[in-house]
């Protein structure tokens, strides 16, 4: 399984692994492709050598005019080639297209067994129905003394020297090679070599080939001139890797290779051009684009990303938008009734008249300031991921000191603690969870009748802090939306218990960070509303940020917040 991780999300484990597997299918497929050309030239080699040779055998079957004289012929040719010829009817041999074509044009066809390593070799007699077959294992010396005779033996019916020569030149096309009657001083024989010649013995001339030219061997017999001889060749040894097939193999490998590198890239390329695409839409306003997500790698990664992006940069454009209305609908009533204040201070003249309005206006830039101070907190919070500091924090030390903050406000209303356990303890940062339950019971102190009940503790692995009340309570359809920044569920009675919106927000936007679930429902006990908050008891690392399932959550409920607000 963690194979198969990698495999999905490592691009470039992928693309050298791909890489790794096209280079072994090209090498494997050039090795088939070299192997299955050289079986053919050595089918095609095998057929070239054979023909000429064949040829004259055939020649000299041709010339015998009586069936006894053809068999004794026949056996004397078996006993000089070492292998015994037979002379069978065409329709007798099963034969394909190609070799029809090569019997018809007096050119030898050879069969070559793998298994028996055996080639059978077939030529057609000139003038009849009939083929000429042998079956011979190797290639030696005797078969090459016995080709020597069959060229001397046909040359045997040509009495003069023109004639002869004309001959050669024939037969230098059936053989595939030269035959011609050169001189004996140039071919540059040795002693022993030319000692062989004068007693009618074939000579092997072996010249080694070089990185352009192959190796050949020539054969040199002895003719009726004593100053010359035939020569038969040269005859170009069969090259299993000559040059003009090895740089096409290479040349197809490297298209191949190619071919398979541009597949490899490919996808790749067009996600990037993809993922450019909605770069080039959101720099021109366009923020609503998103990009297809394919796969689990890093591409997808970074497109899942930039779709997470473009969906937090619209929604702090928005959320922007909806706190510069919200702040100016906000900041219009201090500074009016500052206005006002000052206008009056004007015009009075007593002594305490001027002090109640300077009091007054006292009151309403305490109010501004407090104000300022909510709406830099919340814009912190929402611009990015803050600065957390994680430690474990004892929720009943905390409780405790939210029952005196609360108590110390000198509200006629009475606050209730259930106090956990002094070992319960969870991940977080202290001054925000603080601001968290310091927040909700502010809120539940301006709507509670007589109480309010804050709680705390651990379940599961979960940590959470609860604040009730006995108010009136949330109706349910309208419990998303005291998160929304500046919402006023009851604009009349929101003003006549202070606040400005922002204190649930900042709750909200705290519960995000610690990857929190906030929860409003009806309290079981004092029946008014019951804010939860809860969140893991460990955090996963030193800095935390939410992971993807809650950014898309939280995501999905701001922006419902947003429309509900509009």
């Amino acid at each position: 399984m963690a194979k198969i991780s990698l495999t999905e999300r490592s691009i470039f484990f992928r693309i050298y692994a791909g890489l790794l597997l096209v280079c072994v299918s090209v090498a494997f497929f050039a090795y088939l492709l070299v192997d299955t050309i050289n079986q053919e030239r050595i089918q095609s080699y095998r057929e070239t050598v054979s023909s000429g040779v064949f040829y004259l055998v055939s020649q000299g079957i041709a010339h015998q005019t009586t069936e006894s004289a053809r068999s004794y012929w026949l056996n004397d040719a078996s006993s000089l080639f070492g292998e015994k010829f037979s002379v069978v009817p065409m329709d007798s041999v099963a034969l394909k297209g190609r070799e029809v074509r090569r019997l018809n044009a007096e050119q030898a066809v050879v069969r070559y067994n793998p298994h028996t390593k055996e080639s059978t070799i077939y030529q057609r007699i000139t003038g009849e129905d009939n083929l000429l077959t042998v079956t011979i294992d190797q290639v030696s010396e005797r078969q090459v003394r016995a080709m020597t005779i069959f060229l001397l033996d046909d040359l045997s019916y040509y009495p003069t020297m023109d004639a002869k020569r004309q001959r050669l030149e024939f037969l230098s096309k059936k053989f595939s090679h030269p035959i011609r009657i050169r001189p004996i001083q140039s071919l540059d024989l040795d002693p022993d070599q030319i000692a062989r010649l004068r007693r009618d013995e074939p000579v092997l001339l072996f010249q080694d080939g070089d990185s352009v030219k192959n190796s050949t061997i020539s054969v040199v017999v002895a003719s009726e001139l004593d100053s010359a001889a035939i020569v038969i060749g040269p005859v170009g040894l069969f090259n299993w890797f000559p040059l003009n097939l090895l740089i096409s193999v290479v040349l197809i490998s490297m298209l191949l290779i190619s071919l398979g590198v541009y597949g490899l890239i490919f996808p790749l390329e067009r996600r990037l051009q993809l993922l450019q695409a909605g770069v080039d839409r959101v720099a021109k306003g366009d923020l609503n684009t998103k990009v297809q997500v394919v796969g689990h790698d890093d591409v997808a990664k970074l497109s899942s990303t930039f779709n997470a992006m473009t969906a937090h940069i619209k929604r702090l454009i928005e959320s922007q938008r909806e706190l510069t209305r919200a702040v100016s609908h906000e900041l219009r009533t201090p500074v009016a009734r500052i206005r006002f204040a000052v206008d009056m201070l004007a015009d009075e003249d007593d002594y305490d008249s001027r002090q109640v309005q300077k009091n007054f206006i006292d009151e309403d830039i305490e109010s501004l300031n407090e104000l300022i101070d909510e709406i830099l907190t919340y814009a912190k919070l929402e611009e990015g991921s803050p600065r957390l500091d994680w430690e474990m924090v004892g929720l009943a030390d905390l409780v405790r000191q939210i029952e005196r903050e609360t108590n110390a406000m000198g509200k006629d209303i009475r606050v209730q603690v259930n106090v956990p356990n002094a070992k319960a303890v969870a991940m977080a940062d202290r001054k925000y969870l603080h601001r968290v339950v310091q927040n909700l019971a502010g809120n539940a102190m301006r709507y509670a009748d007589s109480t309010i009940l804050i709680s705390a503790g651990i379940k599961k692995g979960v940590a959470f802090v609860s604040v009730e009340d006995d108010g009136h309570g949330i109706p349910e359809a309208d419990r998303e939306k005291v998160f929304i920044p500046f919402a006023r569920l009851d604009d009349s009675r929101t003003r006549a218990s202070g606040g400005y919106g922002l204190g649930l927000s900042i709750v909200s936007r705290i519960a995000f960070w610690f990857n929190a679930t906030m929860k409003v429902d009806e309290s079981p006990t004092l029946h008014g509303a019951r804010f939860i908050m809860e969140w893991p008891v460990k955090q996963v690392g030193v800095v935390v940020a939410a992971d993807e399932l809650t950014q898309a959550k939280s995501d999905q409920v701001i922006m419902g917040k947003t429309k509900d607000g509009e």
